[in-house]
């Protein structure tokens, strides 16, 4: 199949690698890389590997493992449409369930041996004469047809360049690399940063710690948590009947979906949501001080909104302390805010998220021109249906730019990029061609309309600063309309889109006949 496990004698007597081959590279093995690779063995498409560059499956449910760690969809649409788990612990997966789900359906797809862990891809380049990727991995060089990037983007941390952070002697750890051997018990702790992973780490933590401050830049909505225990009734019910779970999956996905019509239609709609919250922060908080601290001041939406029971009561805690303000500074054994105040800790978390619009894997490959993604965008991300770049042939992503949801759930995304893909692939095999491109004036028509739709937005006029916007200001993650408009124009695969080559600097080959075959 991949012709590319063996190790020569003359490689192993330290001569130049053997460099191997594959049809279809796919870098990660989170739900991105499992739903390709499915999509793949689904059509009968075997000459494929998939690079994982961790010891185990999961992606993001890999790196991510600190304590409270779980998703904030609900399980039921936040996992494939086509192998459902009725098995769920709760009505919002923890963790480890998720990444032991992923590793299930690994098997249950037969993507085992397709797998290879360990992996890093540090470089990839297109070969214009050769019509090939030459990827640079940890473990030696290889070319493929085909690069997918299967890295999602939340999996590289990002710790901001605070003043004297290599200087602090104590311990320092970012939520996405959990240190599970450091122990924190009656430990002075910081903790720096309100999103979604500091709201569900931080009440887990805060009775282990003798002293914790939570550094707050500004306040995140919070809405009631309506998570509770799945019975063994339910468990039973969805196995024996998973038309049942289908519908309460159906349920879910439709009710998600009406807030596209606060969050991408009509702003001021988001104003019933918010006073929800309101009324959530003052049933949990009655110190008037405490609460206009953790007011948002601005509207809810504009930031990942974030739902949480445990948030609040935490905060109160008599070893907790909210600290309103940005770190400014760290010191050998201490931390100091933005009005100098400084407090004595032993170990920093950062729960500072993750490089999101600056996207680290566009920083390792170059298209047809030399050129890194990353310098082809300039600072500011976009491609079509977040999956294709002009300039890079052969190349696919997922959960790129403008693919990103701020309501629902990012499988069902997933499963309509895996389709995407899987159909220019089949279009690349059906033509004979050794190429495929997105057409630079689909890719641009696309891009604008999302600006327009965006312009209207609470992302646009919500009035916050958020992760969502690039190193220019654009809102480079989010997708502003119905998720199943997205999938239907993401499954329809339509030949003008994209344009396919035979050999180097080769004109345009298309046909209908590869609109009618795939």
């Amino acid at each position: 199949m991949t012709r590319a496990d063996t190790t020569s004698t003359s490689e192993q007597e330290g001569a130049a690698p053997v460099i191997r081959h594959v049809r279809v590279l796919v870098v990660g093995s989170g739900f991105s890389g499992i739903g390709l690779g499915r999509a793949l063995k689904e059509s009968r498409f075997t000459d494929f590997l998939i690079f994982e560059r961790s010891s185990d499956v999961g992606g993001v449910w890999h790196s991510n493992s600190y304590p409270g760690c779980r998703c904030d969809v609900p399980s039921h649409l936040y996992s494939f449409s086509y192998a459902p788990n009725p098995d769920w612990s709760s009505t919002y997966s923890p963790q480890p369930e998720i990444q032991a789900y992923l590793g299930r359906c690994l098997d249950r797809f037969g993507l085992r041996p397709h797998l290879r862990t360990g992996v890093d891809v540090e470089e990839a380049r297109w070969d214009e004469d050769a019509q090939l990727w030459h990827v640079t991995t940890s473990t030696g060089p290889w070319t493929a047809q085909i690069l997918v990037s299967a890295v999602g983007p939340l999996t590289e941390p990002r710790i901001p360049d605070v003043p004297g952070l290599d200087r602090f002697r104590g311990k320092i750890m970012h939520s996405a690399r959990w240190d599970h051997d450091h122990d924190l018990t009656d430990e002075r702790v910081a903790s720096i940063g309100t999103g979604a992973s500091a709201i569900q780490y931080v009440p887990e933590t805060a009775d282990r710690v003798g002293r914790l401050y939570v550094f707050q830049r500004s306040a995140p909505w919070i809405t009631p948590h309506d998570g509770r225990a799945v019975t063994d009734a339910e468990r039973e019910l969805f196995r024996a009947r998973p038309w049942r779970q289908r519908a309460e999956r159906a349920k879910v996905y439709a009710a998600k979906e009406l807030l596209v019509l606060g969050f991408a239609k009509q702003p001021k709609l988001m104003r019933m949501i918010e006073r929800l919250a309101r009324r959530h922060l003052e049933r949990q908080v009655e110190d008037r001080s405490l609460r206009r601290a953790l007011t948002p001041d601005f509207t809810l939406g504009c930031k990942r909104v974030v739902p949480s029971n445990a948030w609040y009561p935490a905060l109160q805690k008599p070893n907790v302390e909210l600290v309103p303000r940005a770190l400014s500074e760290i010191r050998e054994h201490s931390v100091i805010d933005a009005d100098g105040v400084e407090r004595e800790v032993d170990t920093i978390i950062f729960g500072t998220g993750f490089h999101v619009t600056d996207i680290p894997f566009a920083d390792r490959v170059r298209g047809r021109d030399g050129r890194l993604m990353s310098s082809a965008w300039a600072g500011s991300p976009r491609a079509y249906l977040g999956v294709s770049v002009p300039g890079f042939p052969n190349f696919f992503m997922f959960l790129g730019p403008n693919s990103g949801l701020g309501h629902s759930s990012m499988v069902y995304m997933i499963e309509a990029q895996a389709e995407h893909v899987k159909n220019a692939i089949r279009a690349l095999d059906v033509s004979g061609s050794t190429s495929i491109e997105v057409d630079r004036r689909t890719h641009d028509a696309y891009n604008a309309d999302l600006d327009r739709r965006l312009a209207r937005s609470v992302w646009e006029l919500g009035g916050c600063r958020t992760f969502y916007r690039d190193a220019n200001g654009r809102n480079a993650t989010i997708y502003p309309d119905w998720t199943f408009r997205f999938r239907r124009r993401a499954v329809r695969w339509n030949p003008d889109d994209y344009r396919l080559a035979t050999g180097p600097h080769t004109t345009d080959v298309r046909t209908s006949a590869i609109s009618d075959r795939a």
